[in-house]
């Protein structure tokens, strides 16, 4: 069997001479011929392709790299060859390489630039949530054009989902609440003889902050999650290109029911709220601080002014739009895979309840400013 490779050292030039038909099997020899000791010094080398009949992409891409290492080494490096075939090979892997480029190294990102590209994420979220509320009120103005557009039946249906299904979390709820503020300050109130104020600080606190709020943090946990959820699953499920594609606006008929039925209940779930706290902290006021039912009564008939309750309610309506804008925000926000609805999920509940807060910090200060 005929040797394909051939190496002599004269002087200071190594001599490589290839024969007869080279393919990919015949690499690993090459190399472990090239790498022998003895032909380590030299300052040039040929590479004789006289004799090759043929070679493939494999031994065309080997020599080209045996080239471009001595070449890098600052050596004389000759290449023979007058096979036309085997000459376009060996320029078709040329060509290749100069072709390519080198993969550019990663960069990671300055400290500024992180924060830059999350306030900038933040921003084209807040414009994309301004141009969903935007068609929201568009559809919400053609809604209310006839009472033919208002669907019945779906807003029934929502208030019993999303409210009335919800009032035993929240009267539990505030019934906690209500326990735990009157336990903790009772305690404080009792070194200073003031038992009777526990009543002043439960009356106000719970029916103008802590009712409306924690109602609105349950439902936005509990039902604004379940938007995200419903309105993303039929997002995968192509629920909504079908609806569109017979004619039926989604907003009409998903977005709006929602909307309008979690501001009606609103109002009516922190009334309820409004009354368990009360009533938590008035056992215990009565276990703990001696003061009867009817004592209770009187005082906060006497010091809650009915203002704080009726701005309890007054917080409820733009709560719930808010909750129930954010959650269905969230579900159109769904991407075609499934992970993507836990994570809408989750924002969905964090930015309610977010919204909630700030929502509720600005009702504080314009009615403090007012006086009321």
């Amino acid at each position: 069997m005929q040797k394909k490779l051939t190496i002599s050292l004269q002087e200071d030039r190594l001599s490589m001479n290839f024969y007869g038909e080279l393919s990919l099997f015949n690499i690993s020899a090459f190399e472990q011929e090239i790498q022998h000791p003895s032909f380590k010094n030299y300052t040039a080398v040929t590479i004789n392709l006289e004799a090759v009949t043929f070679i493939d992409t494999a031994v065309a891409i080997f020599i080209d790299k045996l080239m471009l290492q001595n070449s890098t080494k600052n050596k004389e490096v000759q290449l023979l060859c007058q096979d036309a075939q085997v000459e376009a090979t060996l320029k078709l892997i040329q060509t290749q390489r100069a072709k390519s480029k080198e993969i550019e190294k990663i960069e990671t990102d300055s400290f500024f630039d992180g924060v830059g590209k999350i306030f900038y994420n933040y921003y084209l979220g807040f414009v994309s949530f301004l141009g969903f509320l935007g068609k929201l009120f568009f559809t919400k103005l053609s809604y209310f054009k006839s009472f033919k557009n208002i669907r019945y039946k779906e807003i029934a249906f929502e208030i019993n989902e999303s409210a009335i299904k919800a009032l035993g979390i929240i009267a539990l709820t505030s019934f906690l609440i209500g326990l735990v503020v009157a336990y903790q300050s009772a305690y404080q109130l009792k070194i200073y003889g003031a038992n009777i104020f526990v009543v002043d600080m439960l009356g106000i606190s719970i029916l103008r902050e802590l009712a409306p709020l924690m109602t609105a943090i349950v439902i936005a946990g509990r039902s604004g999650s379940a938007f995200t959820a419903q309105i993303g699953a039929m997002k995968i499920t192509q629920e909504l290109d079908a609806m569109r594609t017979m004619g039926f606006d989604p907003y009409l008929f998903l977005v709006m029911p929602r909307i309008i039925a979690l501001m009606i209940m609103m109002p009516f779930l922190i009334f309820v709220a409004d009354i368990m706290g009360v009533f938590g902290g008035m056992i215990v006021a009565n276990i703990d601080l001696n003061i009867s039912v009817d004592l209770f009564l009187d005082r906060f008939n006497d010091v809650v002014a009915a203002k704080h309750f009726f701005i309890g309610l007054f917080k409820g309506p733009f709560f719930a739009f808010l909750i129930a804008s954010i959650g269905i925000y969230r579900g159109l926000m769904v991407k075609d895979d499934t992970q993507s609805i836990g994570f809408n999920t989750t924002k969905s509940v964090v930015e309610s309840i977010f919204a909630v807060i700030v929502c509720d910090a600005i009702f504080s200060i314009v009615f403090t400013n007012l006086g009321i």
